[in-house]
C-alpha cells in the first residue's frame, strides 16, 4: 500500500478530465508530473451512475506505471463492489467509490475491505446532496474521504459552498477520533475557492479546468492553490 503520509499537505491532485483528449497520457498525466504534481486524479464515469462516460480500467492499466505520482482513482460507477477489483489490479494507489452507488451500509464496508485486500488505499465519496453524517460510521475504515463540491459527471461547474461545512465536520471528527484519513475536495477549485477549502480542513484539492485551461499557467496556478 502506498504511504500517503509521506507527502506534504495541502496538495493538489490535477484531474485529467480537463486535459486535452487527443493525448491524455502525455498532455495530461506526464505534463502534470513534469510540472510538479505528486498526485494525478483519474475520473472514471460509466454513463449509468453519472450520465458521462470517460475511460475504464484498461486506460488506468495503460498509464499507471508510466509516471511516479499517486494514481488517485475516483470511480463514479454502479455496483462498485463488483468493479473495484479491476481498478485495484489496474494500478490504483487510492480507489474512491461512491456511497450512493451501494445498496446498503454492509456493501460499503465490503467494498472498503475488498479495496484494502489488494493493498490499495480506500476512499469514499458523497454527492453534494448527501449529508456527511450519513457516512460517519465508515470514517475509521478509510484512508481518504472525497467531498464533491459539484454534482459528479462534468467538469467546469461552480463550487458549492455547502461543501465547506462537510470538510469542517470531517476535520473535527478526524481530530476528535485521532484518525488519519485525507480529506479531498473535488469541483470548482480555483484561486478563490482553494483557500476556503484549505481553511476548512481540506488536505487534497482536485482541480481540472482551472489548471489545464492554459497550459502555460499550469505550474503557477497549481502552486498558487496551496500557498
Amino acid at each position: 500500500m502506498k504511504d500517503l503520509s509521506k507527502y506534504n499537505y495541502p496538495a493538489v491532485s490535477p484531474s485529467i478530465l480537463s486535459a486535452p483528449k487527443d493525448d491524455l497520457l502525455n498532455k495530461g498525466v506526464i505534463f502534470a508530473e513534469k510540472n510538479g504534481a505528486h498526485f494525478i486524479h483519474l475520473d472514471v464515469m460509466d454513463g449509468h451512475f453519472v450520465p458521462a462516460v470517460t475511460f475504464d480500467d484498461s486506460f488506468i492499466a495503460s498509464i499507471s506505471h508510466k509516471h511516479h505520482m499517486v494514481n488517485d482513482v475516483h470511480i463514479m460507477v454502479e455496483d462498485p463492489l463488483t468493479k473495484a477489483a479491476s481498478y485495484c489490479k489496474a494500478g490504483a494507489d487510492v480507489l474512491t467509490f461512491h456511497f450512493e452507488a451501494c445498496k446498503d451500509d454492509d456493501e460499503v464496508i465490503k467494498t472498503i475491505s475488498l479495496i484494502k485486500s489488494f493493498g490499495v488505499n480506500a476512499g469514499l465519496s458523497i454527492k453534494p446532496d448527501t449529508k456527511v453524517e450519513r457516512v460517519e460510521r465508515f470514517l475509521p475504515l478509510l484512508d481518504l474521504f472525497l467531498v464533491m463540491s459539484v454534482e459528479p459527471g462534468a467538469g467546469g461547474q461552480p463550487f458549492n459552498m455547502e461543501a465547506l461545512g462537510k470538510i469542517s465536520f470531517l476535520k473535527e471528527y478526524k481530530e476528535k477520533e485521532r484518525l488519519s484519513y485525507l480529506i479531498e475536495v473535488d469541483g470548482g477549485i480555483n484561486g478563490e475557492t482553494a483557500p476556503l477549502a484549505i481553511k476548512s480542513g481540506a488536505d487534497l484539492l482536485v482541480s481540472g479546468s482551472y489548471l489545464f485551461k492554459d497550459p502555460s499557467l499550469f505550474k503557477e496556478r497549481m502552486e498558487g492553490l496551496v500557498k
